[in-house]
């Protein structure tokens, strides 16, 4: 099973200027925070961010804010439970007309079957163990397919990071680096935005 690009959202967790500091190997995971967003900028497809508590710690970092086509505020620490959902799969509009609640039910038309969507979420964030852990679980629990950025996630110490990769593999998310992903979303070198998504990752 591989990664395709036109079911893909991309979710960014807590990248947040006072907390990245004490993040272990932060630079680099910020970086390849930084490397996923632009490769999915340029394949056209949503970016979402999410800020822990800002008042206290923080936006996220300004760079990686500017990519996100929007960013959820949040204090739970699943960002699942502030609505970050509804983000990721809005509701179907209403249909228009002609459907009166005064009805009798066998009367009324079907709802509207919610179109399509992106329901391939891929992940990365702070601290893993946490907000990160949260979000993605609740994502599973909402019958998301969750793919999580191993060299773009991390906590303030290791062994918390690698104990939320072991528990997120357990509950069937997908484990990846920032590379699997691009070139999983590419699919081949003929790839209109090939040599631009190449130039990021080298």
């Amino acid at each position: 099973m591989l990664l395709d690009a036109s079911e893909s959202q991309l979710v960014l967790v807590d990248y947040q200027e006072r907390l990245m500091p004490a993040i272990f190997e932060g630079p680099a995971v910020l970086a390849n925070a930084l490397r996923l967003a632009k490769i999915a900028r340029i394949m056209e497809m949503p970016v979402w961010g999410t800020e822990q508590n800002p008042s206290r710690l923080g936006g996220n970092d300004a760079a990686l804010r500017a990519l996100c086509q929007n960013t959820l505020a949040k204090m739970h620490f699943s960002a699942a439970e502030e609505g970050l959902g509804e983000w990721l799969r809005p509701p179907a509009k209403p249909q228009q007309g002609g459907n009166a609640r005064s009805l009798p039910r066998h009367l009324q038309k079907p709802a509207q079957q919610q179109a399509p969507g992106r329901d391939t979420i891929v992940i990365a964030g702070c601290e893993a163990h946490v907000c990160l852990l949260q979000t993605a679980l609740d994502l599973i629990d909402d019958e998301f397919e969750v793919w999580v950025v191993t060299d773009a996630c991390s906590s303030r110490t290791e062994r918390n990071r690698d104990a939320a990769f072991d528990r997120l593999a357990g509950a069937g998310a997908e484990l990846v680096t920032t590379e699997m992903v691009a070139f999983e979303w590419l699919r081949s070198c003929e790839n209109p935005v090939f040599r631009d998504v190449l130039a990021l990752v080298k």
